[in-house]
C-alpha cells in the first residue's frame, strides 16, 4: 500500500487532502499513521499488504488489546500479537459491583496508564484498573448532541468521563460524581486534558449524597441506575431529562416512581448493545412533565 506517515494528530486533516485514497483505510500504529495515497502523488513508504485478519475479536483500547468473553487460548493471543502489535493483552472476565471494577488477566505484557482517542477527545485510563465500554460509542456521541449550552447536569456515575467529557465540551455545567477513588483521579486528568476545568465540578463520593440542587439533565450510566431512580427524581424539575440505563426494560418502573415523586414521565427506549441471551442494555430517556 502506497503511504504517507502523519502524526496520529494530524490524522483527521490528512483525511481531507487531494491526495487521500479514499478506497482504502489508514494504518495506526502507536502515534503515528499511514495514510493510503493516490496514484499520481508522491508516496513515503510502499507498505506490504496486509493479509485480512480472522482471529478472535478483540478491542484496543490505546495500545493495550482487551479480550472479553471465554478466555483465549495461547494461540489466539499469539495471533493478536502479530496482528496488532499491542503492547499488552489482557482478559476481560467481567466488571464488579457499583465501582465497575474490572476483573481482568494479563496475558501479555504490562498493564500501565493509556489515552484512548475517541470523537476528538482523549480518555486516559488504564484497562486494567478501570472499565471503558467501547460498545457505548454511540450513546456518549448522542450525549455531546443533546446538550443545550448552558444546561445543568448530574452525571451520577462518571467514571472517567465518558459522557462528562462530551457534554462539557458541548456547553453543559456538569456536575460529575463519581465513587471509585482510581476511575476519579482518571475523572480528574481527563477534564484537564480536555480542557474543561470551568464547565466541569467533579467530586468523589456516592451520588446520593452529592447531589444538590436542581438539574436540566441527569445522567445514570450505570446498570444498577434503576435502584438510584429516586435520588435523581429529588433532584429534579418539570422539564427535566433522565438518561436512565438499565439491562432490560425498566421504563414501567421509572413511570411509577415519577408518578409517585409528583410528575407525568414520557419514557422513550433505545437499545445500546445486546449484553447477553435475551438481554439488552436500553437506555430510557424520561421528560418529566
Amino acid at each position: 500500500m502506497r503511504v504517507r506517515k502523519v502524526s496520529r494528530d494530524a490524522l483527521a486533516a490528512a483525511m481531507r487532502e487531494e491526495w487521500l485514497d479514499r478506497s482504502r483505510r489508514p494504518y495506526v500504529e502507536g502515534e503515528w499513521a499511514y495514510v493510503p495515497v493516490r496514484e499520481g502523488y508522491g508516496v513515503e513508504f510502499d507498505l506490504p499488504e496486509r493479509r485480512p485478519y480472522r482471529g478472535r475479536s478483540f478491542q484496543m483500547i490505546g495500545d493495550t488489546a482487551v479480550i472479553h468473553g471465554a478466555r483465549p487460548t495461547d494461540e489466539e493471543v499469539a495471533a493478536i500479537v502479530a496482528w496488532r502489535s499491542p503492547a499488552c493483552v489482557l482478559y476481560l472476565a467481567g466488571i464488579d459491583g457499583v465501582r465497575r471494577l474490572p476483573a481482568t488477566e494479563v496475558l501479555y505484557g504490562d498493564p500501565h496508564p493509556v489515552c484512548h482517542h475517541e470523537n476528538g477527545f482523549c480518555y486516559w485510563l488504564n484497562p486494567a484498573e478501570v472499565m471503558f465500554a467501547q460498545g457505548n460509542l454511540e450513546e456518549r456521541r448522542l450525549m455531546g448532541r443533546v446538550i443545550a449550552p448552558g444546561e445543568r447536569v448530574a452525571d451520577m456515575f462518571a467514571g472517567i468521563g465518558y459522557f462528562t467529557v462530551p457534554m462539557a465540551s458541548a456547553g453543559a455545567k456538569v456536575h460529575a460524581m463519581e465513587i471509585n477513588p482510581v476511575s476519579f483521579g482518571y475523572l480528574q486528568r481527563n477534564i484537564h486534558e480536555n480542557k474543561l476545568e470551568g464547565r466541569v465540578r467533579p467530586e468523589n463520593g456516592d451520588c446520593r449524597d452529592l447531589l444538590d440542587g436542581v438539574y436540566d439533565r441527569v445522567v445514570m450510566g450505570h446498570f444498577d441506575a434503576p435502584g438510584f431512580f429516586a435520588a435523581a427524581l429529588a433532584h429534579a424539575e418539570v422539564g427535566t431529562v433522565i438518561h436512565l440505563h438499565a439491562l432490560g426494560d425498566a421504563a414501567a418502573a421509572a413511570e411509577a416512581m415519577a408518578k409517585d415523586a409528583g410528575f407525568t414521565a414520557a419514557v422513550t427506549t433505545r437499545k445500546v448493545k445486546k449484553y447477553g441471551p435475551h438481554i439488552w442494555h436500553v437506555v430510557h430517556d424520561v421528560v418529566l412533565s
